[in-house]
């Protein structure tokens, strides 16, 4: 059986460079929102990078994390999944 490597591009954008030198994490349990609604069914999880909310992403039934960016217009997330590394924009639709 074959393995395959997929490198993710991440491009710069201007929303980074505004983003606190580090946030921590408003809750490790779980999807703030689902949580307080008395459900678990998030399919993965995000960190907002300007303020440590944590959300379901948008294979989630909720889709918690974009609904935090319309509320706040906090434009950077990062994957709060173990042995993930990557950061998304939600003004530039880009992995940053």
């Amino acid at each position: 059986m074959r393995s395959f490597c997929v490198k993710m591009e991440r491009m710069t954008c201007s929303h980074v460079g505004a983003l606190p030198a580090a946030v921590a994490p408003e809750s490790t349990e779980g999807c703030v929102d689902c949580l307080a609604l008395g459900e678990r069914n998030w399919a993965h999880l995000r960190m907002c990078l300007s303020c440590g909310h944590v959300a379901c992403c948008d294979s989630s039934p909720h889709r918690h994390a974009t609904a935090h960016f319309g509320a706040s217009q906090h434009p950077v997330m990062r994957s709060f999944e173990p042995g993930e590394d990557w950061r998304w924009c939600y003004v530039d639709s880009a992995i940053v």
